[in-house]
């Protein structure tokens, strides 16, 4: 039975032998369900979001990046219409009709976003037809590390290998991942996940204009530090109406401004206009999440300078001043809903009693958050230190020492 090619396996990976093993149980286990050794092989990323916490819905700049967690999936056409999904840890299977999409039905979970990426690849006017897919993932799931979109961007490779001759571009993936969310999930997402997740490496996101990007070369080693993802044990799937609000106070504050969106106008615009905004609007809280998004897309800006110009340091403090304006302002640390429950904060204020006394380094909430995972920048020779710090209040298996990944969502050649 195949496997990727080891060459491959290190150059996606930097190691062969636990992503071997991960494929040989991955072919195994299609061969299992399946009873067929026909198969190809995929791998899609999980993303961290570095600087430029939600501005993406208002047509702003983030830089993101792919990680070393990825969705890993075995599959092949079925010669028939029916799409077919196995997900290990998942006892129901995905099973759909191309023809009678339609009739699946909305925020019914894995089968509905399938559904909507099905939809969607119609829609966009791409092939499809039916195939069989068994899917491991080692992204956190429900925990701001994007596990739905690496999920996404993994069926987007397959379906474009299979059915397209690689025609379709990482913009249509993002879109196709994103429509499935907005129409058969009834979440109001942006684009800055899916594009995270398919792209691969460090991007430099701009969504004021469809979705452009440039790839950034960028690895926080490169400064002497390390990416450590800390899941704080909750995650956030049931908070959609939290992540709905933000997008939505965002762009009543860009009506009142006589705009659809944010990029569309600037902070000057805003305060000129405050006083009025003022006396009309009720919502404050609006007023303080447009603020952050004016800030947070000049911090893009400057970070993008810093890493062109080698500026470690200077990166560091702008991802502070970054993740400060989104405790203080995007106010997406905690839920108001269940306002006792702050582990976010907790897990922040723990990172910041230990980057005090190291001297060096930075930490902030990632990615959508009111609850899940906090991203800290440490030293290279502090990381055993603050990961046996930390293992005293959370299990260490949360604590993630990662890598930016090279690549995104991929074929994997055998």
């Amino acid at each position: 039975m195949q496997i990727p090619n080891q060459m491959f396996l290190k150059e996606v990976y930097g190691e062969t032998e636990k992503s071997s093993a991960r494929f040989e149980s991955l072919a195994q286990n299609y061969k299992k369900y399946y009873h067929s050794s026909e198969m190809e092989f995929f791998s899609a990323p999980g993303r961290t979001e570095i600087v430029g916490n939600h501005t993406d819905h208002n047509g702003g700049k983030v830089i993101a990046a792919s990680i070393s967690m990825d969705t890993i999936g075995a599959a092949f056409p079925n010669h028939s219409n029916l799409v077919e999904i196995i997900s290990e840890g998942y006892d129901k299977k995905v099973v759909i009709d191309i023809t009678e999409v339609d009739k699946v039905p909305k925020n019914h979970g894995t089968v509905s976003l399938v559904a909507g990426m099905i939809k969607a690849v119609q829609e966009f006017g791409f092939q499809i037809s039916g195939f069989r897919a068994y899917i491991s993932t080692e992204v956190i799931s429900s925990a701001g590390v994007s596990s739905s979109a690496s999920f996404e961007m993994l069926i987007c490779s397959m379906i474009n290998y299979f059915f397209n001759e690689g025609k379709m571009d990482y913009a249509s993936y993002a879109k196709i991942g994103q429509y499935a969310e907005n129409h058969f999930w009834d979440k109001a997402s942006g684009l800055m996940d899916q594009m995270a997740c398919a792209v691969g490496g460090a991007v430099l996101l701009d969504f004021s204009e469809d979705v452009a990007y440039e790839k950034v070369d960028f690895g926080f080693e490169d400064f002497g530090y390390r990416l450590v993802i800390v899941n704080t044990g909750k995650g956030h799937a049931d908070l959609s109406q939290e992540y709905s609000d933000v997008p939505a106070e965002m762009k009543e504050i860009a009506a009142r401004l006589g705009v659809s969106r944010l990029c569309e106008t600037n902070m000057e615009s805003l305060m000129e206009k405050l006083p009025e905004i003022l006396e009309e609007c009720e919502n404050d809280r609006g007023i303080l999440r447009a603020f952050h998004f004016f800030t947070e897309n000049d911090r893009v800006n400057q970070a993008a300078e810093a890493i062109g110009r080698g500026e470690g340091e200077k990166l560091l403090k702008i991802l502070d001043e970054s993740g400060r304006s989104s405790w203080e302002l995007l106010q997406n640390c905690c839920s108001l809903a269940n306002y006792k429950e702050q582990k976010i904060t907790l897990y922040l204020a723990l990172t910041e009693f230990f980057l005090k006394k190291a001297g060096r380094g930075c930490c902030r909430v990632h990615g959508g958050g009111f609850a899940g995972v906090i991203m800290s920048i440490i030293a290279q020779e502090d990381v055993e230190e603050y990961v046996n710090y930390l293992s005293e209040y959370v299990s260490r298996e949360n604590i993630y020492p990662l890598n930016i990944r090279k690549y995104g969502a991929i074929h994997l050649e055998k």
